[in-house]
């Protein structure tokens, strides 16, 4: 039994050009539609913007005279959309068009990488690059400011390292910056952290033009469309980016066709007028990177234990009184609130935030408003245990742990490796109950859904590990549910038609449990496959990304 194709649903307004109704009517047939509302669906109809039947072949052809246009599948597969829920697209853009120190492996890898960008470039005013990693290089070491002066001619040059916590800049740079030497974080000859790092990024992006930012950002969502993302949580704010870049970015998102943009703003709120400001903004909420910590890799990443490496437990940037506070406010305006906590005093402290908020506006009001917290690395039972009781959402980057986990990676350098075995305990969390969304707080790692999806499901500490379609749900519906949708990031009737078309290999269930995988496998458990994320497999190619019924992405020969 099958129905015709649903009148579109009436659409909540989001800043996002293809809320415009989309023409026509499409079926998609002929190949593997991820739905559970048929787990064995091979066609879709798309009525406009919105999902209006999913199912079989033989009920496909009911609709075929009846529609505008017809995708034959040839055996593709049909999935959501993905959300990737922690990005920062202007830096992502930057990165992308820029000088990209990813790839390089060692540090005079780095310096002379920098140095032929520097002489292609003559015009810059500033030189922007990032994505070093000198816990990857056989020195050992970060560039010294004297070397990259020498690099690039004393040139002002901002590289921001690869978790973008810290950075190595030249004397000309920090000219720019008043009393530099005098904030907290000024190394003189290291890279700049903390208050100094701040600022010197704030330099340096001021050099960025409104043109030059607005083609960063094309390119980014270009990208993100290209890797089947539909949708972006952009997470700005006066220590990232500015209220020029963000209001930038959602204008250029709301005039454009490409994924939407959902932004955040970290900033604490006090009152009244600090609500006021998220509203002109056009920010989802007050959170995102509102830094209770740094990171690992900087050692500015907050810890109950000294570092390994560093005798020292990292650094602070708010205290009790003010996470309360905002979370209080936030809570009692019904706005949600967030913060970024990676190390286990930072999470604690949000903890300790968060019961002031429930003991003021009571627990209910705190559970519904579904406050965040991003990345959520150095978890505990007892965070765990509080972030299910208060409804918490954990938005977390699996790549993380495949890019800096295992007992020979960064973080066991940082922790030890025992405690860096307790890391990103995504199957403790999911037992619990804390709701995870994945992204990749790009460009930090890169925008790569079914990458952050393979991370997850072959978690380098296997304890850890959740199933593929528990990482896939965070990473599409649970995107959604963290920016206040539930009816969306599923294909379904009646949900909007944000969608990715891929080429793909053999489809399978892949969970931690054995028991679990051999019944999932069955035909009678009614799961639908995923692609084969085992790592060494290709991961599959996007062939078609739709957002609201409106194509984004299509190669020539997709």
């Amino acid at each position: 039994m099958h129905q015709r194709p649903a009148a579109a649903a009436t659409k909540t307004p989001d800043q996002h050009p293809s809320d415009r109704p989309a023409a026509g009517t499409v079926l998609l047939r002929g190949g593997f539609v991820y739905s559970p509302a048929d787990p064995f669906a091979t066609a879709m109809v798309v009525d406009g913007d919105t999902v209006a039947w999913v199912g079989s072949e033989g009920a496909a052809d009911s609709f075929a005279d009846g529609v505008d246009e017809v995708v034959h599948l040839d055996g593709a597969l049909v999935t959501p959309a993905f959300v990737d829920a922690h990005v920062h697209t202007t830096a992502t853009g930057l990165a992308l068009t820029g000088l990209d120190l990813g790839p390089a492996r060692t540090l005079a890898d780095a310096l002379a990488r920098t140095a032929a960008y520097a002489d292609a470039h003559p015009g810059d005013r500033v030189l922007l690059g990032h994505g070093w990693d000198d816990s990857r290089w056989p020195e050992g070491r970060p560039p010294t400011r004297a070397e990259l002066d020498r690099a690039v001619h004393g040139r002002p040059l901002y590289l921001a390292r690869t978790d973008v916590h810290s950075a190595a800049v030249t004397s000309a740079l920090l000219a720019l910056v008043p009393g530099a030497a005098d904030l907290p974080g000024h190394h003189e000859t290291g890279p700049v952290t903390r208050d100094a790092h701040h600022a010197a990024r704030a330099a340096a992006y001021a050099a960025v033009t409104p043109a030059q930012r607005a083609a960063a950002q094309r390119a980014a969502l270009r990208h993100a469309a290209a890797r089947g993302i539909g949708s972006l949580h952009e997470c700005a704010g006066p220590d990232i980016s500015s209220q020029d870049d963000l209001t930038g970015l959602l204008a250029l998102a709301a005039a454009e066709p490409g994924p939407r943009v959902h932004g955040y703003w970290a900033e604490p709120v006090t009152g009244p007028a600090d609500l006021d400001r998220l509203r002109d903004l056009g920010a989802l909420g007050a959170g995102g990177d509102l830094f209770v910590d740094g990171s690992l890799g900087s050692h500015t990443a907050a810890l109950h234990a000294p570092y390994a490496d560093a005798d020292h437990l990292g650094v602070t940037y708010l205290d009790a009184d003010t996470i309360a506070r905002h979370l209080t406010v936030c809570t009692q305006a019904g706005v949600q609130a967030g913060f970024h906590a990676i190390g286990d005093a930072a999470l604690a402290a949000v903890v300790d935030g968060v019961r002031a908020a429930a003991a003021t506006a009571g627990t209910g009001r705190v559970r519904a408003l579904r406050h965040r917290v991003e990345h959520a690395e150095l978890m505990t039972a007892e965070t765990i245990a509080a972030f299910a009781e208060f409804g918490l959402i954990a938005s977390v980057q699996p790549a993380f742990d495949a890019t800096w986990g295992g007992d020979d990676g960064m973080y066991a350098a940082r922790l030890g490796r025992e405690r860096a075995r307790t890391l990103n305990p995504y199957a403790a969390m999911t037992r619990a109950g804390v709701p995870l969304v994945l992204g990749s707080d790009s460009p930090v790692t890169p925008l790569d859904p079914w990458g952050a999806v393979r991370a997850a499901a072959f978690h380098r500490t296997p304890g850890h590990r959740v199933s593929a379609r528990a990482a896939f749900n965070a990473h599409t519906r649970g995107g959604w549910r963290a920016a206040g949708r539930d009816d969306a990031g599923v294909l379904t009737p009646g949900a909007p038609a944000d969608y990715a078309v891929w080429q793909v290999g053999d489809l399978v269930v892949q969970t931690p449990d054995e028991r679990v995988a051999n019944w999932s496998t069955d035909p009678r458990s009614g799961t639908p496959g995923l692609p084969d994320l085992t790592p060494g497999t290709p991961l599959p190619t996007a062939l078609r990304t739709v957002v609201a019924g409106r194509t984004v992405h299509h190669p020539p020969n997709g």
